[in-house]
């Protein structure tokens, strides 16, 4: 039997149960209840389920909060919470659909780009807030191409189907780019010394055709850069870029950005003490020692450092020690003004490359990046090489940004590489005219890419055309040969030249070439070169060109021996001298007329130092080419030459250089050799004489135009300095500068006799006397000589002169005006001095991109 004190615990549960039961039925009922009473008004395209879940999954319940969050969804336009005796009323109005986007007014920046850059899209939510965002981020992107003061509004236009287009209205307005580019803080170099090393620049009267005045971040951050290895290669290593202001100014059409930068130069240093400390055991020192680039006594040079620390680094990789570090020192002596380098060799941390991710290429395959690398996956890792990887890259030019990184793997002693890289155009079409002094007026079109099908291939097609040349080449490069660091190549050309203007004869040429470069070092390259090509000579032979009539008289206009104009009829022979008074070729060039094919072998062995290939100012550039014709082909022969430039600079921006060139060629077979085998120069070994004006000329022709032959020795001298034209911004690109020249051309080596008419008798040649003969007087030749009076003396020819040049948006442009101080005055005939080099004092050349 239970007892009393048991029935009254049981009834205690019992009640506690059915509170439990009446509080649970009351909560959700209430749940239940909020659900229901939450009324959406006013929606038409979103659900009333995804409205109310806005206002009951806020935090705090609050209405205002639930507004806010269905406003930030950018569906509506309006939105209205409020309550009504125990229901929630959301009253939405919602924004309209968005049919299609528009751009009107837009030529400088595509499409694309600005669709990119809007967050109204076709089919989204329109909403007002979001367009007026539109129209200053439109403005921005005109901002940053240069035109600050492009004007951007929108419209709407309503549609049948409840959808409305945005149309944004662009006034693009004039350029505004960099209107000033200023320092601060600079007194060893000037303001204009330094803004000539950065590629940026300032808007100038040619705005409207160059794009380095347009203000772009990531290229003013690069050209800081630039700035900042300058200094540190000229013994700054204090410097610092303090400050980097880039200001927008408005001021109607003077409106632009304004670059303030501000530096601290420090001190100049010099190197007080080098050496290199290994202390791994077993290391050779004194091969370390052979890396080193700096010496006691020099300008402390950053570049001299790094090319240091990457020698030593791959030399101690040689000789065995993957995991090796070489770490730089310097001790600066802030009272002498030395730095004490040292270069610190020893065991680094065993981290290999787990992996290495490519990220970013859209366009250059991920190999062509990969082999600029000196490691790969599994190798150990090394920081020096990375650093010059990320340096090659950045110098191949085909992507704008180059960024490293790197990320644990997944051990400890594993790392993952990661390279991000952007794109950027490589292609270039161009559209090229000019006059020069030798051609004429010139024109050509070419279409180069240096990023071919994204696999870092150069490739190039040009036709040029003119008033006396005309041509086309095509070259390709794969720089990586087999997987190796190898270019190889191939060209092909044709190219026709009418020189009767300064000889009297044409040439056309055409043949390609196969090429393999391989470089040693850094400085050092060798290229192995085969070439065949085939060599036709002409010389016309019409009434207006009568350069050929004393051995093929013209019917009607050249007189014949009987004193009557030809007729055409066999054997037939000019009156001489009379057919050689309106000009006429040396019988050295009419007796080897025809083509001549040429298989040539040949090795370019090239040193260069130069700071700039383009616009050296500091640096030593040397090429040695030695060539051999006789593979196969007519011509037979060993050539070689040499160009060996110094470059200084003498002042802030003034720029001397010496230059010594020469050349010689020798038949292999002791034949002459083939007129079109010798060297013809002029003004590009000394300036001042015509092309084809100096060396071996046939005096025995009164034609001064004909007679030049070729010569088998060259060797010329130039001393150079350039300046620039104090006044003129720098950008503009313009420079003076005045020279001295010096050179001569001689040891002619060709046939010397030609049975032109065959009658088998050399006209003009006597046994025992040679080419002997008079042109007038007692005993004149009467028919035209068929042998060649040689003129052939080493007389050195010499000019001064001043020069303008113009490094222009629109091409290189030079114009010389040279004077002759010495020269050969020729030989006197009864007609004048015949053999005498011609002079050119002026000579200009250009050309122009549009």
């Amino acid at each position: 039997m239970m007892s009393m004190t048991g029935k009254r615990r049981r009834k205690s549960a019992e009640r506690a149960i059915v509170l439990v039961a009446t509080a649970a039925s009351v909560i959700l009922g209430g749940a239940a209840a909020q659900a229901q009473q939450i009324v959406v008004e006013g929606n038409r395209r979103v659900d009333a389920d995804t409205i109310r879940s806005y206002v009951t999954g806020t935090a705090s319940g609050s209405p205002e909060e639930a507004r806010r969050n269905l406003l930030a969804t950018g569906l509506f336009s309006d939105v209205q919470v409020s309550g009504r005796g125990g229901t929630t009323v959301v009253r939405v109005r919602e924004n309209n659909v968005v049919g299609r986007v528009f751009f009107e007014g837009n030529k400088k920046i595509e499409k694309a780009t600005l669709e990119s850059v809007v967050e109204t899209k076709d089919r989204g939510a329109l909403s007002p807030a979001v367009i007026a965002a539109d129209v200053e981020r439109i403005r921005d992107v005109y901002k940053r191409s240069g035109r600050g003061t492009a004007k951007v509004s929108y419209r709407t236009v309503d549609l049948p189907t409840g959808r409305a287009d945005v149309v944004f209205t662009i006034d693009e307005g004039d350029k505004t780019g960099i209107r000033a580019i200023n320092f601060v803080g600079n007194s060893v170099y000037s303001e204009r010394t330094l803004k000539g090393l950065m590629s940026s620049s300032e808007m100038n009267f040619l705005s409207f055709i160059k794009t380095s005045d347009v203000y772009d971040p990531d290229r003013i951050s690069a050209d800081l850069d630039v700035v900042r290895r300058y200094y540190l290669k000229n013994g700054y290593a204090d410097f610092r870029v303090v400050n980097a202001d880039a200001r927008y100014v408005e001021a109607g059409e003077e409106a632009g950005w304004v670059i303030t930068v501000t530096v601290e130069e420090g001190a100049q240093y010099t190197v007080g003490a080098v050496a290199v400390d290994p202390r791994i055991p077993g290391i050779d020192r004194e091969a370390l020692d052979g890396q080193i680039r700096a010496q006691v006594g020099d300008v402390y040079n950053a570049e001299d450092v790094e090319k240091t620390l990457v020698g030593v680094t791959n030399e101690v990789n040689r000789q065995g020690y993957p995991f090796a570090q070489v770490r730089p020192t310097g001790q600066r002596d802030r009272a002498t003004h030395q730095v004490a380098l040292g270069f610190v060799v020893e065991d680094g941390p065993r981290v290999y490359v787990e992996r290495i991710n490519i990220r970013g290429n859209t366009r250059t395959r991920d190999y062509v990046i990969r082999r600029e690398l000196d490691l790969t996956e599994g190798d150990a890792y090394n920081r020096v090489l990375v650093d010059r990887a990320e340096r090659r890259l950045n110098g191949l030019g085909f992507f704008k940004k180059v960024r490293f990184s790197n990320e644990p793997g997944t051990a400890p002693d594993r790392v993952i590489v990661n390279i991000d890289v952007e794109d950027q155009p490589t292609g270039s079409f161009s559209v090229a005219g000019g006059y020069s002094t030798q051609d004429g007026i010139i024109g050509e079109v070419s279409v180069s890419e240096s990023n071919f099908l994204g696999r870092g291939q150069y490739v190039r097609l040009a036709v040029q055309g003119g008033q006396y040349a005309r041509g086309i080449d095509f070259s390709f490069t794969e720089p990586y040969f087999l997987g190796y660091r190898l270019a190889a190549g191939f060209d092909a050309f044709y190219k026709y030249s009418d020189l009767t203007r300064w000889s009297r004869y044409e040439t056309t040429v055409y043949g390609g070439q196969i090429r393999l470069g391989l470089p040693i070092t850094e400085e050092f390259g060798v290229t192995f070169r085969y070439s065949l090509y085939n060599t036709e000579l002409r010389v016309p032979n019409t009434i207006k060109r009568p350069y050929n009539d004393c051995s093929v008289p013209i019917p009607g206009y050249t007189l014949v021996q009987n004193g009557q104009p030809a007729t055409g009829a066999a054997g037939e022979q000019a009156l001489y001298p009379n057919c050689a008074f309106d000009g006429e070729a040396s019988i050295a060039l009419k007796g080897q007329q025809g083509s001549v094919l040429t298989s040539l072998a040949g090795v370019t062995l090239a040193y260069s130092t130069l700071d700039n290939l383009q616009r050296p100012t500091n640096g030593f550039y040397a090429e040695l080419k030695p060539d051999i014709a006789g593979i196969g082909g007519d011509s037979k022969f060993f050539r070689v030459t040499g160009d060996a430039r110094y470059y200084k600079e003498l002042w802030e921006d003034v720029v001397g250089f010496v230059r010594l060139q020469g050349g010689h060629i020798s038949a292999l077979d002791n034949q002459p050799l083939r007129i079109t085998d010798q060297f013809f120069l002029g003004p590009s070994l000394v300036r001042g004489f015509a092309p084809n004006g100096l060396g071996p000329r046939d005096v025995g022709i009164a034609d001064a135009r004909s007679n030049a032959i070729g010569g088998t020795t060259y060797f010329g001298a130039t001393v150079e300095v350039q300046f620039p034209i104090w006044g003129l911004p720098k950008d503009l690109g313009l420079k003076g500068a005045v020279f001295a020249d010096a050179g001569t051309l001689f040891g002619y080596d060709g046939r010397r006799n030609f049975d032109v008419n065959r009658d088998g008798f050399i006209n003009g040649f006597a046994p025992g006397s040679g080419c002997n003969y008079a042109n007038f007087g007692a005993g004149a030749i009467t028919v035209e000589p068929e042998c060649v009076n040689v003129r052939d003396k080493p007389t050195i020819r010499s000019s001064v002169g001043a020069s303008i040049l113009w490094n222009s948006p629109l091409g290189p442009i030079r114009f010389d005006y040279a004077y002759a101080l010495s020269k050969d005055e020729g030989v006197q005939t009864a007609l004048g001095k015949v053999g005498k080099d011609q002079t050119q004092a002026f000579r200009f050349s250009g050309g122009s991109r549009f």
